[in-house]
């Protein structure tokens, strides 16, 4: 019974022969034989806790107060691709490698996790490209900003990242 059920799902994914995604209806997504949908049922039998939800909604924070506490609060504050244990793009991980050369603590927010984040951190800063560098409430730049500071052994990025310490 077991092989026939296997020979039976085995043959049906071979059978499968579209490799491409195809659309099905606004928000779905049919590829390789299932089904994803990217938008939330409006079934009323779906419970509250698995529907999207803004934290900051009703709340009386907003983005700009979050990245505000974000550049006070933090000596080194980097809005990158990923982490500091794991960057997403090679300018991330540039600016991470650089920083970890002087021993401070980073702290960090990815901003692919939220694509409002990333708007609002640009509009913050006034700075289009990521990762965007904070380091005491100070706007530093990107990547290629403390890359060449590094290089020049310039003494602003090594005074602000020493006021950390």
């Amino acid at each position: 019974m077991a092989k026939a059920l296997s020979k039976m799902v085995l043959n049906g994914v071979v059978s499968f022969k579209s490799s491409r995604a195809t659309s099905m209806a606004s928000g779905s997504l049919y590829h390789y034989g299932m089904g994803f949908s990217t938008t939330a049922p409006n079934d009323p039998d779906t419970h509250d806790d698995f529907k999207p939800t803004n934290k900051l909604e009703n709340s009386g924070v907003t983005l700009k107060d979050i990245i505000e506490q974000d550049v006070k609060n933090n000596p080194v504050m980097v809005y990158m691709k990923g982490d500091p244990n794991r960057p997403l793009c090679g300018f991330s991980s540039l600016a991470v490698k650089i920083l970890q050369e002087y021993r401070v603590p980073i702290s960090s927010r990815n901003i692919l996790e939220d694509s409002e984040l990333k708007s609002a951190v640009k509009a913050f800063s006034t700075w289009p490209t990521f990762p965007q560098i904070f380091i005491n409430g100070e706007f530093i730049g990107g990547s290629d900003i403390i890359l060449d500071m590094h290089k020049a052994s310039d003494l602003s990025l090594i005074n602000h990242l020493n006021e950390t310490t």
